[in-house]
């Protein structure tokens, strides 16, 4: 009897047209029982004020699915749901039934009437992690800071020397290739620096704020004893499904009971001695080694490895996991380069701090620049790095995002090195922080940074942290997790601008009333016609 196939259940996607928010107003909006929506909310207020069409055109060029296939979902559906999702910290799934409970929610992301229907699959959300990743994440934030960025007088001297060269302020950029050495570490792309006669200095404008901090992932506190189990208990399940009784005859043993027994045994215990622990971590080694040696064996007899890629990756990651530990209990190391702390999430690492509260955080280790209040993710790594090492590769980051260097950099001790003073000083920025040497009156009061300068980066690494879910990333895979927390660094600035478009457009606006005027100088109009302009460009 030939049995039906279950149907899925997941919802389609919505098939909505992208209609731009300028044409929308809060009449149009349908609610049920005659009611209507207050111009005061949260939601109408952030939607009235995020450039929806940049967002979307960004959107539309990362994902590449307009010209061929089905029609995509909706992009201001799913980039709102995304902003939903991180400025309240919720789920997947919590996120979309918010969406389709609340209207105001759903006049965010553009709908035109109330729906009691889901937007779209929770599992959705997977996919554009994986799709729109940390770098396009980064380029969205860059495109809408360069709308709303008000201009930033920069230093005289550099406008002096522009001026006299007769360039403008692209010109003197593109006239920095000759340079005096290197300002870049070796893996980034920061620019050259001037140092020969007669080439001219960069433009230095604005102030970077740069600081470090983790991320900690959503795992479970890792110990030894806890990682062999885990180890242990998948390389049963890999044997149970490697297993075939024709091919192999009799199943190996793998005294899963036992070794259960023996991990509660000392994992039960409210307190233990470390040589306790040593003991029961050796006696889960030999299960663990045991049953990789089985795992082996069994693969012998097949001509082809019959694992998918998920299940290949646990076996790598077991057989790591033991090398690694084996190496620590052999030789009673205490640590040990590139260490496993998850093997469900191997690409973790410990990040040692000395917080604290947390002297060592497992997640991903940031460094952030910040300018004019807006912040950027410069680096990503899950590896622990110094900081001074990465100092310059940010300099040129700030260069390349706005056209010139910051005229002051204010850092941690950590960032100063001599080498970064050294090539700050060639370049002509001010670095913000304790000299070197013995304490002196002056220097130390000119250069030294106030306690309350720094204090709005690390206010954006609480907020994100409290506020925004920072500091529990629970996407599974590295890729996923550096687009989660660069989609929290974007709705940080989401936030922050809200408070600046007004600003942004009065700027727009002043703009095009000096082309007016220009024009009307340039041009021959008749007096109804510089009427109706003048009249166009005071409204």
């Amino acid at each position: 009897m030939q049995t039906k196939m279950a149907k899925s259940t997941k919802t389609r996607a919505s098939k909505q047209a992208y209609v731009s928010p300028g044409q929308g107003v809060l009449p149009c909006f349908t609610l049920p029982f005659s009611g209507s929506l207050s111009p005061d909310n949260r939601w109408v207020v952030l939607s009235g004020k995020i450039p929806w069409d940049i967002l979307v055109n960004i959107y539309q060029r990362q994902m590449r699915n307009y010209s061929t296939g089905a029609s995509s979902i909706n992009p201001r559906v799913v980039l709102g749901a995304l902003i939903i999702k991180h400025i309240c910290d919720l789920s997947d799934r919590e996120t979309i039934e918010q969406i389709r409970e609340n209207v105001y929610m759903q006049y965010f992301i553009g709908y035109s009437s109330f729906s009691n229907a889901s937007p779209f699959d929770p599992s959705l959300f997977v996919e554009l992690r994986t799709r729109l990743g940390m770098e396009q994440i980064n380029a969205i934030n860059e495109r809408i800071i360069k709308f709303v960025q008000p201009p930033i007088e920069c230093s005289k001297s550099s406008k002096t020397v522009a001026s006299e060269k007769g360039d403008t302020n692209q010109d003197v950029i593109m006239t920095l290739a000759d340079v005096k050495g290197d300002i870049t570490s070796a893996h980034n792309q920061a620019d050259q620096s001037v140092g020969q006669q007669g080439s001219v200095p960069p433009i230095l404008c604005g102030k970077l704020i740069i600081d470090a901090t983790v991320c900690p992932q959503d795992i479970a506190y890792p110990t030894d004893l806890n990682l062999l189990n885990d180890a242990r208990e998948k390389s049963e399940e890999l044997i149970d499904l490697l297993y075939e009784p024709i091919l192999h005859g009799k199943k190996p043993r793998t005294y899963r009971r036992k070794a259960r027994k023996q991990y509660l045994s000392e994992a039960q215990k409210k307190s233990s001695t470390s040589r306790a622990i040593r003991k029961a971590n050796g006696k889960q080694l030999c299960f663990l080694k045991r049953n990789i040696g089985s795992i082996h064996r069994l693969l012998d007899k097949y001509q082809r490895i019959p694992l998918d890629r998920v299940q290949y990756k646990y076996l790598l990651v077991i057989q790591t996991l033991y090398d690694q530990q084996e190496q620590i209990h052999r030789e009673r190391l205490r640590s040990i380069e590139h260490r496993i702390v998850s093997i469900h999430q191997p690409h973790v690492r410990p990040i040692v701090r000395g917080k604290r509260n947390a002297k060592v955080e497992f997640g991903a280790k940031i460094q952030v620049s910040m300018m004019n209040g807006f912040v950027f993710l410069d680096d990503l790594n899950w590896e622990a790095f110094n900081e001074g090492t990465r100092l310059m590769a940010s300099v040129g980051k700030y260069r390349k995002r706005f056209g010139y260097y910051p005229a002051e950099v204010l850092a941690d001790k950590i960032y100063c090195t001599r080498e970064n003073r050294n090539l700050l000083k060639e370049l002509g920025i001010k670095l913000r922080a304790k000299p070197l040497g013995r304490p002196s009156a002056c220097l130390a009061v000119e250069d030294h940074v106030r306690p309350g300068e720094r204090n709005p980066i690390e206010g954006v690494f609480g907020q994100g942290k409290t506020a925004y879910g920072m500091n529990r990333i629970k996407a599974r895979l590295a890729h996923t997790s550096g687009s989660w927390i660069a989609s929290i660094l974007m709705v940080i600035n989401l936030v922050k601008i809200t408070g600046l478009i007004c600003h942004a457009l009065i700027l727009s606006v002043r703009t095009f009333s000096a082309w007016a005027c220009r024009v009307f100088k340039n041009r021959q109009m008749d007096e109804s016609t510089k009427s109706n302009w003048y009249f166009a460009v005071k409204v």
